[in-house]
Order: C-alpha cells, then sequence, then structure tokens
C-alpha cells in the first residue's frame, strides 16, 4: 500500500471521533433501512414505467436515481458509502438512473468511490440491469458511466473497454446521442456517457460535465441541465439549488433532460469527507418536498441513500 494512503487511513482513523462533533445545519438523524411499507412498495416500483404512453419523453419524468450507484463500502462510516440497497434493490425499489464510477484496470472495469474499491465490478452492475429488464421489458434504465481513480495495467483506452462489455449485449444497449422516449427506450439501457469516446455517437453525450456547480451542456443532438454541488459547506445553500432546479424542470416544456443530485459530502479536518452530514439532512427534505408537490415533472433525481419510501413519492408525481 502506498506511503500516502496508509497516511491518509491513519488520519480518518485519527479524525473519526471528532465527526460526531460536526453539528452545523443540524442535520436529522433517519434510519435508512427499509421499513415494512417501503418493502411492499417496493413490489409496485418494480414497473412504474411500463404502463406510462410510448410516445412520452424522458425529459418529461420525474425519474429516481441513485448517486454512486455501487458505492457500499467505506473504510470509516461516513466517508465513502453513498447507497444502502444493491443495485438489483435499487432497480426493484424504482430507480431507473444509475450513476456508475468504473475505474480502468487489467482491461476491464471495478466499481470504486475514488480510491476505495466497492466490492463491486462493472459485470455485476450490467448483469444486474439486464436480469431487471429481462424480467421488465417495459422499463429502462439510464446509465452514467463515468472513469474512477487511476488506471492501473491497461493496454486499450477506456472507450475500448467499454465497447467490450457493449458487444456482449449491443441490443441491450440505446447508443443514440438524443434523448429518447419511453418507447425508443424500452428494455434498453441509455448511456449517459461521461467519458471521452472517439467513434460517435456513443450515448448522451455529458463530457464537458462541469465541476460542483449547476450548468447546461448542449450539442446538436441533446441539452442537459444540471445541478451536482457535491462539497456542501452549508446544507441550506445546497437545498436552495436543488429547489430551484426542480421549479425549473417542472416549468420546462423543452426536451432538456435536467439531472438534480441531491447528494453531496461535508469537508471536514484536513478534507475528511463527511456523506451523512449532507445526506441525513437533504433526505428527510426530499420526502417533505414530494409529499407536498404530488404532481409534475422534476427530472432526473440521484440520491444519497435512496429507499422505496422516496422513490415512490417522486415515481407518482408522473401520474
Amino acid at each position: 500500500m502506498k506511503r500516502t494512503t496508509l497516511l491518509c487511513f491513519a488520519a480518518i482513523a485519527l479524525l473519526a471521533a471528532c465527526r460526531k462533533n460536526v453539528q452545523e445545519n443540524a442535520p436529522v438523524l433517519i434510519d435508512e433501512k427499509q421499513s415494512a411499507p417501503e418493502m411492499m412498495a417496493s413490489a409496485a416500483l418494480n414497473s412504474w414505467m411500463t404502463d406510462l404512453p410510448d410516445n412520452v419523453s424522458l425529459a418529461q419524468l420525474s425519474i429516481p436515481g441513485t448517486h454512486d450507484a455501487g458505492a457500499r463500502f467505506e473504510p470509516i462510516s461516513g466517508t465513502a458509502k453513498c447507497q444502502n440497497l444493491t443495485i438489483a434493490q435499487q432497480l426493484d425499489a424504482g430507480i431507473r438512473f444509475l450513476d456508475v464510477r468504473c475505474r480502468h484496470i487489467d482491461n476491464a472495469f471495478t466499481i470504486h468511490h475514488g480510491a476505495i474499491y466497492q466490492n463491486l465490478n462493472f459485470q455485476d452492475v450490467l448483469n444486474a440491469c439486464t436480469a431487471f429488464l429481462n424480467a421488465h421489458p417495459g422499463e429502462t434504465i439510464v446509465m452514467c458511466v463515468k472513469e474512477e481513480h487511476n488506471p492501473e495495467n491497461v493496454s486499450r483506452t477506456f472507450e475500448q473497454t467499454f465497447d467490450s462489455y457493449v458487444q456482449q449485449n449491443p441490443g441491450r444497449w440505446r447508443l443514440a446521442a438524443s434523448v429518447p422516449t419511453l418507447g425508443d427506450a424500452r428494455g434498453k439501457i441509455v448511456l449517459l456517457r461521461r467519458f471521452g469516446a472517439s467513434s460517435t455517437p456513443k450515448g448522451i453525450a455529458a463530457t464537458s460535465w462541469a465541476d460542483n456547480t449547476t450548468f447546461s451542456i448542449n450539442t446538436p443532438d441533446a441539452n442537459l441541465r444540471v445541478q451536482d454541488q457535491y462539497v456542501v459547506p452549508d446544507n441550506n445553500a445546497k437545498w436552495n439549488r436543488i429547489t430551484d432546479l426542480f421549479t425549473e424542470a417542472n416549468g420546462s416544456s423543452s426536451n432538456t433532460l435536467y439531472i438534480n443530485f441531491t447528494s453531496g459530502y461535508r469537508s471536514l479536518i484536513f478534507g475528511i469527507p463527511s456523506i451523512t452530514t449532507v445526506s441525513n439532512n437533504i433526505n428527510p427534505r426530499i420526502t417533505t418536498y414530494f409529499t407536498s408537490n404530488t404532481s409534475g415533472h422534476y427530472g432526473i433525481i440521484p440520491m444519497d441513500f435512496a429507499d422505496a419510501g422516496k422513490a415512490q413519492l417522486i415515481v407518482d408525481t408522473n401520474f
């Protein structure tokens, strides 16, 4: 293990006890485990897209999603884990947007959150998606793929390795550059591409992703509007950014795809991240917001610690 990594983990261990003293914005502690009502909701949520009309654009829907969908493990509590549910459980709970972070190693993809391997490989993610779509062919999955951490022992590009996965089952992917209608996307994985490509079209292009802000990406084929403030010194300011984009999305009649990340982290001493300081505060606000705002289209909403309860409220706005 590299010396810098050892020092990092040592710092995390020394500061772990300090995390409980960070009380700014009074985060509300909640139990993110699924309750019995949420488990019952999951059964209905596994096919919520199926009865929607074919001609509706994905840009005109409210779609629950997961930020760092595969991040379920961490060395110290609050520093890397973003989800409690597996990929399969997320899909059954109504999640239809997966933010997938791939490290390129040995000409294959492993799932990472930064330097932390998540005991999961890209093939595992694809297997879960394929099994779900086989069982629910009226659904679709929007998958954002981004390169994470440092490549190691590779003899080809990230794009070439991604292509090798697509070639296993090319009919399962929707790689056009435009935002599709639900009819065009049923039974498929719609790629949102955050990596460079020499051969296009290769999904909805999102390579000009701005850092830690709200921004637009406009291409000849698709328009995106994204809120991705992931460093969150103030939860109230973060929530204002989230709700501003909710309002903008719901008022839009264009085919712009809105992606509104409710996730983020608070930076503690020496830059140690605290994910739960944000999620414990923001997630109850999501529940409150969609308990009151029960109709409309609010875009894709990637969350930390997503569950069927919040997904149900978001999904219901489509009906």
